[in-house]
């Protein structure tokens, strides 16, 4: 019985350390389905319609479709609501991580041809969070938990060339925040160990001992670097990024849409010089020192769309999206610094090996009358993850998207819009080596809600 635990554990944790970058970020990969209510509650297709300010993060052109002369203010917030759950011969554990705010705001002005303005938006933000003594945990007592948030500042400008062309560009100021709590086997750590080492030390001779067998006995090792913000991490990075856009009216009812968003250009993520920790348990205190995430990049992603109005009440509107997950989540990457120089260094490469995605947007809005709009749409796209290294702490897994949304008037000057996308569960088991066995599931339930001002 003893050694059957003990397998257990030792299989668990294994699987638990095949992405040490323990996210789960939503919802097409790392990215959001739908950025404003107005785009979501259509499936999030943007790339030809007037999605108010939230243009400015996918097609900047699209800012160009407000009345000259006229400014507006949009206030927005939403809701990621994950239901994630992993299961390992018989035992199943949840996270509690169930619901992560995300705030927006925007402002542009039309001039003449020229409209701009400037917009705080949340890319991204999502983790998890199990308990101690649960499988994901390796039933070890300390919890394991992860959040990643990424946001940026952005600055757009369009430019109507004629009646019938928009272009636009959007720079981006961009940061990102990372916490973790992890416990892995030692064995399976070491194996992620680069052959190269910046500065070897104490720390991976101990460590390649241990894995052997020839050390001192521990079968876990625990890393461990957050702080207890609830928009920020421990594990910080800035950097920029910027998108290129275009709309084109064929006549006036088809426009069609299309733009590119760069990859970024974030700096790595770093703690403070003692805010990380790399310890294994049962051998008393652990090493305290700094830990890099090296290279973290959110991806290009390149976007065509059109809309059609259908009647004077009906619109209708298709994208297709292509995220290059490919280039930007080839491995990832983190480097611990010790804060005692003789412990040195331990540099860690782990494949990730991401395809591409597909994402297909559709949607339409229903102008019910002068006051109420109603949407509906669905986010098609398949999963980018290949089961042999998706992982419990990082199942960015969900496929299908089926949204609703709705838009009021207020006043001439004042609407009110919101969305609600429901991602149904989808099942994912290991096949690699250290996640063999291991089912995860993962669902979503996401909230938008928006106030827009004119003026």
């Amino acid at each position: 019985m003893m050694n059957q635990q003990h397998k257990l554990r030792a299989v668990a944790i294994a699987a638990a350390l095949a992405v040490p970058m323990v996210v789960a970020m939503a919802t097409n990969g790392m990215l959001m389905e739908g950025y404003g209510p107005i785009s979501t509650g259509m499936g999030g297709a943007s790339q030809a319609i007037d999605n108010g300010n939230a243009g400015m993060a996918q097609n900047p052109a699209t800012l160009g479709m407000m009345e000259d002369g006229t400014s507006r203010l949009d206030v927005a917030v939403g809701i990621l609501g994950p239901d994630v759950k992993s299961s390992f011969m018989g035992m199943e554990a949840k996270s509690s991580g169930t619901s992560y705010v995300m705030p927006a705001f925007g402002y542009t002005k039309r001039s003449g041809a020229y409209t701009y303005g400037f917009g705080l938006f949340a890319q991204g933000g999502m983790g998890t969070d199990y308990a101690a003594g649960s499988v994901v945990a390796a039933m070890q007592d300390s919890p394991v938990r992860s959040e990643l948030g990424v946001g940026n500042v952005l600055v757009p400008l369009a430019y109507q060339v004629n009646s019938d062309l928009t272009v636009g560009a959007t720079v981006k100021f961009i940061w990102a925040s990372l916490d973790m709590q992890m416990n892995g086997s030692v064995a399976q750590l070491a194996n992620y160990v680069a052959p190269q080492q910046s500065n070897p030390g104490a720390l991976v001779g101990g460590m390649q001992s241990i894995a052997s067998g020839s050390g001192a006995s521990s079968t876990f090792a625990r890393i461990d670097f957050s702080d207890s913000g609830k928009f920020s991490g421990a594990a910080k990075a800035t950097g920029f990024g910027a998108g290129l856009g275009a709309t084109y009216k064929v006549n006036n009812d088809l426009i069609v849409g299309g733009s590119y968003q760069f990859k970024t250009r974030l700096s790595d993520m770093e703690t403070a010089a003692t805010s990380a920790s790399l310890g294994f348990i049962g051998m008393g205190a652990a090493d305290v020192g700094k830990m890099t995430i090296i290279d973290f990049q959110m991806p290009s992603v390149f976007a065509l769309g059109l809309s059609w109005n259908a009647n004077s009440t009906l619109l209708l509107a298709a994208d297709v999206k292509y995220i290059g997950w490919a280039d930007s989540m080839k491995s990832f990457r983190m480097r611990y610094d010790s804060a005692i120089a003789a412990n040195g260094s331990v540099d860690f490469a782990i494949d990730q090996q991401w395809k591409d995605q597909t994402v297909l947007n559709l949607g339409l809005a229903w102008k019910t009358n002068d006051k109420l709009t109603l949407r509906a749409g669905l986010n098609l796209a398949d999963n980018p993850i290949p089961d042999s290294t998706v992982n419990p702490l990082f199942p960015a897994t969900v496929k299908s998207h089926y949204t609703l949304g709705l838009g009021y008037k207020i006043t001439q000057a004042d609407d009110f819009n919101m969305s609600l996308t429901v991602a149904p569960s989808v099942s994912v088991t290991g096949t690699g080596l250290t996640n063999a066995g291991m089912t995860i599931s993962h669902a979503q339930t996401n909230w938008q809600v928006m106030y827009s001002h004119r003026f």
